[in-house]
């Protein structure tokens, strides 16, 4: 296999939930449709406290949630009002604009919690960036899987592993969750150009490259690597085939520099949907 290249993802904190960032990185500005990845690191939340981040807007893109632990209340413009559990699909698509709401539910803060999940978000095609905004839920249960010799193959969004999964994505598309046992292998398939994997947790090696934590690693365009498992350990699989040069500017995304200056003006203005039963928002960055 080709050098593997590596993507050493960025620290954040967004509303006291601490996240890893290796999307996007300044060699790699996108892989497939998927722009902006966010690792929610575990973390545990004591009685009284949560995540609460308040309502923010969105244009061109597609935002999807998928807990491993614990769970959030989204709130959008569009009216829906949904919790998102372990292993759900939460897919709000923002089109020429949507704002929305992600906070613990509020039965939730009398008591400990932890979070822990996978935020993305996928560009929207050119021709569809303008789209009418959208949000749709996928129980986990309605998710396919593959298990079989110590491997399960979950599959988020898109298709892949003769799986296709039933979240509505806009262009060719690869997301699933890879949990390996011990000694477990599995050939990453060349179904989709773009790919990568982000080790979420464990040891495990590519081609017997060492894949280190909390890092991506992009697989080489052609080529089909074997993922082997030195012990048991959880993955994330992203690709698909390339969206396009994007502009990402706070929480829009677009084609051109003019759609992103009506977006900003817009919040800025307040002309903007408004998230029903919400009155606090995030201002626009300076």
């Amino acid at each position: 296999m080709s050098e593997l290249q590596l993507i050493r993802p960025r620290a954040e904190d967004i509303s006291g939930q601490p996240i890893l960032r290796p999307l996007p990185s300044a060699r790699f500005r996108s892989i497939g449709p998927f722009v902006f990845f966010d690792h929610m690191l575990e973390h545990d939340y004591p009685a009284g406290k949560g995540i609460n981040i308040a309502q923010h807007p969105h244009i061109g893109l597609s935002t999807l949630t998928y807990l491993f632990e614990g769970q959030l209340q989204h709130k959008d413009s569009l009216g829906s009002d949904q919790l998102v559990g372990p292993g759900d699909v939460s897919w709000m698509t923002a089109g020429r604009s949507v704002a929305h709401v992600e906070r613990t539910p509020p039965e939730q803060l009398g008591q400990n919690k932890r979070a822990h999940g996978l935020q993305v978000w996928l560009a929207l095609p050119e021709a569809e960036e303008q789209c009418e905004p959208a949000y749709s839920h996928h129980p986990a249960a309605s998710l396919p899987r593959s298990e079989a010799m110590g491997l399960q193959i979950t599959l988020i969004a898109g298709s892949g592993f003769c799986l296709e999964s039933p979240v509505p994505v806009r262009s060719p598309t690869l997301y699933a969750e890879l949990r390996l046992a011990a000694g477990a292998n599995l050939l990453i398939p060349t179904e989709h150009s773009e790919r990568a994997l982000y080790l979420i947790d464990g040891e495990a090696e590519l081609d017997g490259e060492p894949l280190p934590r909390h890092t991506m690693a992009v697989i080489p365009a052609g080529e089909t690597p074997v993922l082997s498992a030195c012990g048991e350990c959880h993955l994330a699989l992203i690709g698909g085939e390339p969206i396009g040069p994007r502009r990402i500017n706070w929480n829009f995304v677009a084609t051109t520099p003019e759609l992103i200056d009506q977006a900003r003006q817009r919040w800025a203005a307040g002309d903007w949907p408004q998230v029903p039963g919400e009155t606090t928002r995030i201002e626009l960055p300076r």
